[in-house]
């Protein structure tokens, strides 16, 4: 047999078992750092709604983000501030403290998350104003950040 035939099979050969290799996967996230993290932004964000920092509040989110409005999908950080300005910060800081309880963190992948809890308003002589969440999650240079927040 010619040898650069040879050469030229087994090169072909080499390729076909290179293509048809799996590159080994990328370890996941343990789900307990992601759901400890994703917690630790959570009691940050109702620790800055308590102190009445909105800004704070607001840290968590993604530029990128959307939630869901009483009219539907908004875009946005200032549409989120404009939402919390008109329903729970009329006077200029929130009257209710808020925490959030039953948080559940489900890993869709190594950079996403999908978490889900309630949230409770409570204080100031007001009934407790509660509510059910689902947030989606990316993890960014600067963290787990929320892409998606259904309220």
């Amino acid at each position: 047999m010619n040898p650069l035939r040879s050469m030229s099979v087994a090169s072909v050969l080499l390729g076909c078992l290179a293509a048809c290799a799996h590159p080994a996967a990328a370890p996941a996230p343990a789900p307990e750092a992601a759901t400890a993290e994703i917690r630790a932004v959570l009691d940050s964000t109702a620790a800055g709604w308590n102190r009445g920092d909105l800004s704070k509040y607001l840290w968590a989110y993604a530029e990128s983000t959307t939630v869901m409005g009483r009219g539907g999908v908004e875009h946005g950080i200032e549409a989120i501030r404009q939402q919390m300005l008109a329903f729970f910060w009329k006077t200029g800081r929130p009257l209710q403290v808020l925490r959030y309880e039953h948080l559940s963190v489900r890993l869709l992948g190594p950079e996403s998350a999908l978490a889900t809890g309630q949230y409770i308003l409570s204080g100031n002589g007001l009934p407790d104003r509660t509510g059910w969440f689902t947030t989606v999650w990316a993890h960014t240079t600067a963290g787990w950040r929320m892409i998606h927040d259904h309220s």
